[in-house]
């Protein structure tokens, strides 16, 4: 079964361009993952400062794989200080 997430980013205005390069690395090095079916990256039209991403995940193991990968890690090192608050993460279900 699939999963679906949906991940809300604030990065603040000072860090913006940092923020972005690193999402984008995201996007570039997650889509390689076998598990990985969906990872979109959108940004506000009304706040530029604020990212979402859209994921779907093969299955729950996928998604705990990614988790660990190391440019994963070090976004969450750079939501510590480049953040306006610690991304929020919603799980979804197609209806």
């Amino acid at each position: 079964m699939s999963i679906y997430l949906t991940a809300i980013i604030k990065a603040k205005p000072a860090h913006r361009n940092e923020v972005i390069a690193v999402l984008q690395n995201m996007v570039k090095e997650t889509r390689k993952e076998t598990a990985c079916l969906q990872y979109d990256l959108h940004q506000g039209t009304e706040d530029e400062n604020v990212f979402v991403f859209y994921e779907i995940w093969e299955s729950q193991e996928g998604l705990d794989l990614h988790g660990r990968q190391p440019y994963i890690v070090a976004f969450g090192r750079l939501a510590e200080s480049k953040l306006q608050e610690a991304p929020a993460i919603y799980l979804t279900k197609k209806i």
